[in-house]
């Protein structure tokens, strides 16, 4: 199998908190992550698929560059996510929803090559990878 990755950067804010927890409890479930922060984040975007023979390439480069910076970069980039990204409404804005998120924003519009795997770095030490839905 031939995985092609490519990598793209956004930086975003985010808070985390629940509105039905008491101060007490979200502070003990999230901590200092109740105020607002960002990141510097890293997207690694992996696709499988057959090689085109024509062209040696598994996908159209362009296309998926165009399809990520217009259905997930230009969401994100310098936004707060639980406030400026609709779908983040009632979800909390952790790597682990976001990769969903992207995947599904991703799926939809690529048309060459099979999305294999969403890769979010939210930190040197602390990234999330998404397989896709089961």
């Amino acid at each position: 199998m031939i995985v092609l990755n490519k990598v793209f950067h956004f930086c975003a804010a985010h808070r985390y908190g629940n509105p039905a927890l008491s101060e007490t409890e979200n502070l003990a479930a999230f901590g200092e992550d109740l105020n607002i922060h960002g990141h510097n984040y890293e997207l690694t975007v992996s696709v499988t698929g057959t090689v085109n023979p024509a062209t040696g390439f598994l996908v159209d480069l362009g296309h998926l560059k165009q399809v990520v910076k217009e259905h997930v970069i230009k969401q994100v980039d310098h936004s707060q996510i639980e406030i400026d990204v609709p779908w983040f409404k009632d979800r909390q804005p952790s790597t682990e929803n976001m990769v969903v998120w992207m995947w599904d924003q991703i799926a939809s519009h690529l048309k060459d090559g099979k999305l294999h795997r969403i890769r979010l770095q939210e930190t040197p030490t602390i990234y999330t990878d998404y397989y896709g839905p089961e």
